[in-house]
C-alpha cells in the first residue's frame, strides 16, 4: 500500500513538473518528465496505470509533439517485457490510440500495427491480421526506411496470399516497382537537403534488399500458381536465379535453374518464352543439369517430339520437383505439358506442309482425327497459326488466304521483276552487238 501511496505521490510530482515545462514549451524539460512517468510505471509493473497515463499525457491541452514521440517510442520497448498476450494486446491498442492521425508518429504506429497482425496471426486470425495490416499505407511515409517500406508491403501480400484474397495481393504488390530491388546499396546516401525529410534506419530485423527481392518473387510466383500463370512463374524464378547470393551457391541455383526449365516448356508458345528460352539455352549453367538442356534443345528444335518417348524419360523428373514455392507439379502441370508437346508438333507441321489430310496430322501428332482437329482449332482460335480445315475432305490448308490487294500487289512486283530482267537483257545484248560491230571495223 505504502509503494502504491509512493508512485502516486511521484507521479503527482512529475505531473507538475510535465505541466510547467509544457507551458514553457521547454521541449527537453516536458520529455525527461513525461517519460519518467512511464518509466515509473513501468518499474511498478502497473500495466493499467502506464496505459492511462499514456492517454492521459498525450491529451493535455498543448501537448508537444517531441513528448508524445518519445513516450511512444519509450512505450514501445515495453511491449516484449509485457507478463501476457492480453496486457500485451492493451498496450499496443493505448499506442495506437495515441499515434492515431499523428504524422509524426506514423512509423511507430505501422510498426505497433505489424506487431499486432503477428500476435492475430498467431492465435490462427489471419483475416483480421490481414485488415489490420491493410490500414496502414506505408508507401506514403516519408521518414521510413525503404527496405522497411518494402518488408511492410510484402507481409501485406503475404497475409492476402494466404487468405487467399489474391486480387487485393496483386494490388498490394503492384506498389512495388521490381526495379527498385536492381538499386545500387554500395552508393553513397546523399545527406538530406535543408526541408527534407530525415530518412529513418531500418531496424535490425529488416531483411537486406537482396533479400527482400528474393521474398518478392517467392509471394509473385504463389500469386501467378493460383491462375496456372507458367511465363510469369518462370520470369520471377529467373529473377530469384539472378540474385548474386543465389549463382554463387550450386545447391541454391541448380534447383532454381530446373524450376525455369520446366515453367518455360510449360509456358504457351509466344514471342517472350521464345526469347527466355534461347536466353536459358545460352546460360553455360544448363550444362551442369543435361537432361533439361536437351529438353529445352528439343522444344527449340523444329522437329515432332514423340510425347509418349518424352514423358517416360522426364517423368520421374517432373514428379520430383515437390518444393516449388506456389505448389509442386501436379496433374494440371502434367496435362499442359502435353498440350505444349502437341501445339509445337502442329507448328513443326505448319512449318513443313502447306496441306496435309486430318489423318495424316493425327498421326504425326499420335492422337486421334477428333482430338487432332480439336487442338488444331484452339490454337487458331488463340491466333497462334493460321490454318484452314476442309472437313468433307480432310485435307487441312496452313496457307494464308491473300486478299485482292495483296494479289494485285505481288502481281505488280512480278511484272517490275520481269521488265527489269528484260531491260538488262537488251542491255547485254546492245552491248555485244557494239562490241561484234567493233570487231568488224578494218
Amino acid at each position: 500500500m505504502g509503494d502504491s501511496g509512493n508512485l502516486e505521490a511521484s507521479i503527482d510530482r512529475l505531473l507538475n513538473e510535465e505541466k510547467q515545462m509544457r507551458l514553457a514549451e521547454n521541449v527537453a524539460g516536458t520529455r525527461k518528465a513525461a517519460t519518467e512517468i512511464l518509466q515509473l510505471c513501468f518499474e511498478a509493473k502497473d500495466w493499467k496505470l502506464l496505459n492511462e497515463q499514456i492517454l492521459n499525457l498525450s491529451k493535455k491541452r498543448g501537448q508537444l509533439k517531441q513528448a508524445v514521440q518519445s513516450m511512444v517510442q519509450q512505450a514501445m520497448e515495453y511491449i516484449d517485457q509485457t507478463p501476457d498476450i492480453e496486457t500485451r494486446i492493451e498496450l499496443i491498442k493505448t499506442l495506437n490510440n495515441v499515434s492515431a492521425g499523428k504524422i509524426y508518429v506514423e512509423i511507430e504506429r505501422a510498426r505497433l500495427t505489424r506487431k499486432l497482425a503477428k500476435i492475430k496471426e498467431d492465435q490462427g486470425q489471419i483475416a483480421e491480421a490481414a485488415d489490420l495490416m491493410q490500414e496502414v499505407a506505408v508507401e506514403t511515409f516519408g521518414a521510413m526506411a525503404k527496405t522497411e517500406k518494402i518488408a511492410f508491403i510484402l507481409e501485406q501480400v503475404r497475409l492476402c496470399l494466404d487468405r487467399q484474397d489474391y486480387v487485393r495481393a496483386q494490388i498490394l504488390s503492384r506498389k512495388i516497382n521490381p526495379r527498385v530491388f536492381d538499386a545500387d546499396t554500395k552508393k553513397d546516401k546523399k545527406k538530406p537537403k535543408e526541408g527534407e525529410n530525415i530518412v529513418e534506419e531500418a531496424p535490425a530485423d529488416i531483411p537486406s534488399l537482396l533479400e527482400l527481392k528474393r521474398i518478392y518473387y517467392e509471394h509473385m510466383i504463389r500469386y501467378y500458381s493460383h491462375n496456372n500463370e507458367y511465363l510469369e512463374i518462370c520470369r520471377s524464378y529467373k529473377a530469384i536465379y539472378d540474385i548474386p547470393s543465389v549463382k554463387e551457391n550450386p545447391e541454391q541455383w541448380i534447383p532454381v535453374l530446373r524450376k525455369i526449365c520446366w515453367f518455360l516448356v510449360l509456358a504457351p508458345h509466344d514471342p517472350m518464352q521464345s526469347s527466355l528460352l534461347n536466353a536459358t539455352l545460352e546460360d553455360k549453367n544448363l550444362s551442369e543439369i543435361p537432361d533439361f538442356k536437351l529438353l529445352l534443345k528439343q522444344v527449340v528444335t523444329m522437329e515432332v517430339i514423340q510425347w509418349t518417348s518424352l514423358w517416360n524419360k522426364y517423368k520421374d523428373e517432373f514428379e520430383k520437383e515437390t518444393s516449388m514455392v506456389g505448389g509442386s507439379l501436379g496433374d494440371k502441370a502434367g496435362e499442359d505439358l502435353k498440350l505444349r508437346i502437341i501445339e509445337h508438333n502442329i507448328l513443326v507441321v505448319s512449318k513443313y506442309y502447306s496441306r496435309i489430310t486430318l489423318k495424316r496430322l493425327a498421326e504425326l501428332l499420335c492422337l486421334s482425327i477428333v482430338e487432332a482437329e480439336k487442338h488444331l482449332s484452339e490454337m487458331v482460335v488463340s491466333k497462334a497459326l493460321i490454318a484452314k480445315i476442309d472437313r468433307p475432305s480432310g485435307m487441312v490448308c496452313f496457307q494464308v488466304s491473300k486478299d485482292s490487294n495483296e494479289i494485285l500487289n505481288s502481281w505488280a512486283v512480278n511484272l517490275e521483276k520481269l521488265l527489269d530482267l528484260v531491260e538488262k537483257s537488251c542491255h547485254q545484248i546492245h552491248k555485244e552487238t557494239m562490241v561484234h560491230k567493233a570487231a568488224l571495223r578494218p
